[in-house]
């Protein structure tokens, strides 16, 4: 959604994804058919966010055919659904890896090429579990997404004296229209989940995805992310909000941000370092 709302916004987007040749070439077929279809520069290029030469390469093959690099979005995550205790050391390891460390092995790869150049913006797709609300069952996936959103906030202030804009996109709960609970990972220690499904939890898991459904308005729409992420690189460089929520449910991120972000600059102001909020100009 976000690609094609880039692309039909006058953007040279490049969409990634892995496998490129293989599985998912009936994607880069459809990125292709509509790209011609409604005349925008949407194009494909191989990524695989565990691997850094990957990265490297994926962000070479841009720079060679556009040119530069002026928007980089963190948009990739896997979502796992489960008793906590029933996830094995690496199956949290494995969230890790995907929903946070990925962006350090992409980042190192672009980065040198914005810096070079003294402007760009890191666009971070977080979640609204990260503050707020914060429902059982899902924590791997939560507390990589906070994860992400720490490593974001300590980059943003590095990056700033650089010209590097960073936002923070933060989305709620979107059941419908999204893959994202569909594809959800299980945790393997069956013996632990059935102990989980007997007792005083034996009904939880109903009850979370019933909360979730109660809680999501009938018309929640998940192109409202896309449309988000349009408006920050839009933005001028140095006017884009640090923090973005798009939550129907409003699970109280956008309260918790605010407050953050207060705090934030008020400790950088008093430790002489109110120049990294904002990106320098050059």
């Amino acid at each position: 959604m976000s690609a094609h709302a880039l692309a039909q916004a006058g953007h040279t987007v490049y969409a990634s994804m892995r496998d490129t040749k293989g599985r998912n070439a009936d994607k880069v077929e459809a990125v292709a058919r509509h790209a011609a279809v409604y005349g925008v520069d949407l194009r494909t290029v191989e990524l695989d966010v565990q691997d850094q030469a990957s990265a490297d390469h994926a962000v070479e093959t841009v720079i060679e055919n556009a040119g530069r690099l002026d928007v980089l979005v963190h948009n990739a995550g896997h979502m796992v659904l489960g008793p906590s205790e029933a996830f094995t050391p690496e199956q949290y390891a494995q969230q890790y890896d995907v929903n946070v460390i990925s962006t350090q092995r992409v980042n190192r790869a672009a980065l040198p090429h914005m810096r070079a150049a003294r402007s760009g913006l890191l666009v971070w797709v977080s979640s609204t579990s990260v503050r707020g609300g914060t429902p059982p069952y899902l924590a791997p996936y939560f507390a990589a997404k906070a994860a992400m959103e720490s490593l974001a906030i300590s980059y943003a202030g590095e990056l700033a004296l650089w010209g590097i804009d960073t936002s923070i996109v933060a989305p709620g709960v979107f059941g419908t229209g999204t893959n994202h609970f569909l594809h959800s990972g299980r945790p393997v220690d069956a013996e632990v989940v059935r102990a989980y499904a007997e007792g005083p939890t034996a009904d939880l898991q109903d009850r979370v995805n019933k909360g979730h459904a109660a809680i999501e308005p009938e018309d929640s729409d998940p192109q409202d992310v896309a449309r988000a992420i349009v408006r920050v690189v839009d933005l001028p460089a140095g006017k884009r909000p640090f923090h973005v929520t798009v939550d129907p449910a409003n699970m109280g991120y956008e309260v918790m941000a605010i407050m953050g972000d207060r705090i934030r600059a008020e400790i950088m102001t008093a430790m002489g370092l109110k120049d990294i909020l904002k990106p320098t100009s050059f």
